[in-house]
């Protein structure tokens, strides 16, 4: 399961989408819009754009490569796109494998990769309204 969607995130979705009774460790990462300060002031908000299909398309091959991690693994990964408040989520990792080690490994990997290699860009916004896209995304 992958999404790109300027909905919120439903983590007990991507969860659901991966659980079953043979997977014993689910890890799962919640990337959230933190509140930091530049020069012109603190940060309000961030925006998030992307290609969806190609964002996806590089999802889908980030989550294949994960679930090689071993024997079990599954996984699902979703991001949102739009102007996200402080502390929203703007991304989730879920990993699921018969044993924990497994399972942080393949969530590790997926926010390792979707980081480097997913088409999502990020501009951070000031309470005044301004705005500066950050150097070196794709996230």
């Amino acid at each position: 399961m992958v999404r790109v969607t300027a909905e919120p995130l439903d983590l007990a979705a991507l969860v659901a989408a991966v659980a079953d009774e043979s997977r014993g460790g689910i890890c799962c990462f919640l990337g959230v819009a933190r509140r930091d300060t530049l020069p012109g002031g603190p940060v309000a908000a961030l925006e998030y754009e992307a290609h969806p299909a190609m964002a996806e398309a590089a999802l889908r091959e980030i989550v294949a490569g994960a679930e090689r991690v071993a024997a079990g693994v599954r996984c699902a990964v979703a991001h949102r796109t739009g102007v996200l408040r402080t502390g929203e989520v703007s991304v989730i990792a879920v990993a699921a494998a018969p044993h924990r080690a497994e399972a942080f490994a393949a969530c590790r990997f997926l926010v390792e990769e979707l980081k480097k290699r997913v088409p999502v860009w990020k501009r951070e916004l000031l309470a005044t309204g301004q705005g500066t896209w950050v150097e070196g995304t794709p996230l």
